[in-house]
């Protein structure tokens, strides 16, 4: 992380960003999640963490300048990887909890999390046709990264007024505390890896991922729409003709061909 404030945004605390100074000692830190205990128990836990963090050795991984620097040996790697892996996999427990905020806005009932949306996608990944460069194991391991960071700064959606460009600085400040959390070195570099190149969109496997991202959205849509008689229309107003490879736009298809015959009201 940069040598200025760490900014963490909790979704589950109103929105409210807690901003870090960096040359907090362990001991200021441990008294701000003490104090933060009155916002909420997650403001707590998650202060808890970043004072963990402070007290570490600096981080291999540098997402928000963009550099990813594994330097790391495997001895290194093992040395305390139970430790860290369970920290990190504890906050990734917010992305099994926090509601995808789409959804929501739209009243449906009992919303699927994040974690529901990331997983479905890693077996669309499973199951798609071979494509010619492509490589299948990178893109369900992107399929599974790619939201991560909305773990710590929740699912930040265009009707919240947020900019891309503040969108992506939290996430990568976000991704960058998570990978130091894991320990840095390989796995850490791995994950900040695939995470940014999802975002950039740079590479055949990121676009094929970033199509099943919007093909999921569209059948979950689909799903409410008949579970639960909901007009989602928007969902699909939004992806219709942004799919880049040919499985995307064939399994979207797929998708709006079921929804027509289904009569959906607002194909009447």
């Amino acid at each position: 992380m940069s040598s200025g404030n760490r900014v963490l945004l909790c979704k589950s605390v109103s929105s409210l960003i807690f901003t870090i100074p960096s040359c907090l000692s362990c001991t200021q830190l441990r008294s701000k999640f003490v104090a933060a205990r009155a916002w909420s128990p997650a403001a707590s836990r998650l202060y808890r963490r970043m004072a963990a963090a402070a007290s570490s050795s600096p981080s291999s991984v540098n997402t928000t300048s963009g550099n990813v620097n594994a330097s790391s040996s495997p001895v290194d790697d093992a040395a305390s990887s139970a430790s860290s892996a369970i920290d990190f996999l504890s906050l990734c427990h917010r992305l099994k909890t926090t509601k995808r905020a789409g959804w929501i806005r739209k009243d449906v009932k009992d919303p699927e999390s994040i974690a529901d949306h990331m997983y479905r996608m890693g077996l669309m990944a499973l199951i798609a046709s071979d494509i010619p460069g492509i490589d299948r194991n990178k893109c369900i391991k992107m399929a599974i990264v790619h939201d991560i960071a909305e773990a710590i700064v929740g699912d930040i959606t265009p009707s919240d007024g947020v900019s891309k460009e503040e969108k992506s600085r939290r996430e990568r400040e976000a991704l960058d505390h998570m990978c130091k959390m894991l320990g840095g070195g390989s796995r850490a570099s791995e994950v900040a890896e695939l995470w940014m190149e999802y975002e950039a969109n740079s590479s055949p496997e990121a676009k094929f991922v970033k199509d099943l991202d919007k093909v999921e959205m569209i059948l979950q849509a689909l799903e409410y729409e008949d579970e639960q008689q909901k007009d989602l229309d928007e969902f699909f107003e939004s992806t219709a003709g942004k799919f880049q490879t040919e499985t995307g736009k064939a399994w979207a298809l797929e998708i709006v061909s079921r929804r027509t015959k289904n009569h959906h009201p607002k194909l009447h």
